[in-house]
């Protein structure tokens, strides 16, 4: 009897206890459930918000774009502006300058035409006269360049007399005259010089030969052309030999 009593009281308390379990798995799984589906619900919340701002994001870059294209097709024809504005200024200040040139240009006339009206001579006696004016203008510069080059050939001849009357007298070439060797021949110890009479060579005229600053040679002149010269190399001066372009000074 005993035996049975503790058998009934086991079985009411492992019920019991079941039943508390039960309680508390469903407590359990209630909880379970309310956090899953709270936390598919934040979920859901979260993924439209995530694709709004997607959206949202898409449609600020094509804005972006547009207004970046916008704003270089805008800077593009303000440059051509300021370009074209900056051609048309130097095109005004040019017709400007040529405006006042010949503005210039035509008082000057009007103020000579003005000045030989006053001394009452007809137009047609100003013509001849500024005619004549050009003729005695050209012949004054033929007889300028007809000294010049009797002024040369005259210091020539002296530079020449000198020297025969004195085997050691140096002939003086013109200050600062420079030139190159066109050819050399070291054989016959000759070189052909591209300086002549228009620029002041005269014969016996000594020159130094240097290559990059330092002396080669020395040489004296034997036959002047109008732009050539042909020298000798001088004994005792040849440091080393002569080669074309070297240049020669006085």
């Amino acid at each position: 009897m005993l035996i049975r009593i503790s058998l009934i009281a086991a079985i009411i308390l492992g019920l019991a206890a079941g039943v508390v379990n039960l309680v508390q798995v469903k407590d359990k799984i209630t909880t379970t459930l309310k956090e899953r589906d709270d936390f598919h619900h934040t979920a859901d919340t979260e993924t439209a918000a995530h694709k709004k701002f997607e959206k949202l994001a898409k449609d600020t870059q094509i804005k972006l774009d547009q207004t970046n294209s916008v704003l270089v097709a805008t800077m593009t024809e303000r440059d051509t502006a300021l370009a074209q504005s900056a051609a048309d200024k130097q095109r005004a200040d040019d017709l400007s300058a040529k405006l006042d040139t010949t503005s210039k240009a035509r008082d000057d006339a009007q103020n000579e035409l003005a000045a030989w009206k006053a001394l009452g001579i007809p137009l047609e006696n100003i013509r001849a006269t500024l005619a004549t004016l050009k003729d005695v203008t050209e012949e004054r510069d033929a007889i300028a360049e007809e000294k010049k080059v009797l002024l040369a050939t005259n210091h020539r001849l002296d530079e020449k007399i000198k020297s025969i009357l004195n085997p050691d007298y140096e002939v003086q070439l013109p200050a600062g005259l420079r030139g190159k060797v066109l050819v050399c021949d070291p054989r016959y110890d000759f070189v052909v010089l591209d300086i002549g009479q228009n620029q002041g060579v005269l014969e016996d005229g000594k020159l130094l030969v240097n290559r990059d600053g330092k002396l080669i040679a020395k040489v004296q002149v034997k036959s002047v052309q109008p732009d050539r010269s042909i020298a000798n190399v001088l004994p005792g001066w040849k440091l080393s030999d002569v080669m074309e372009g070297d240049q020669v000074l006085y």
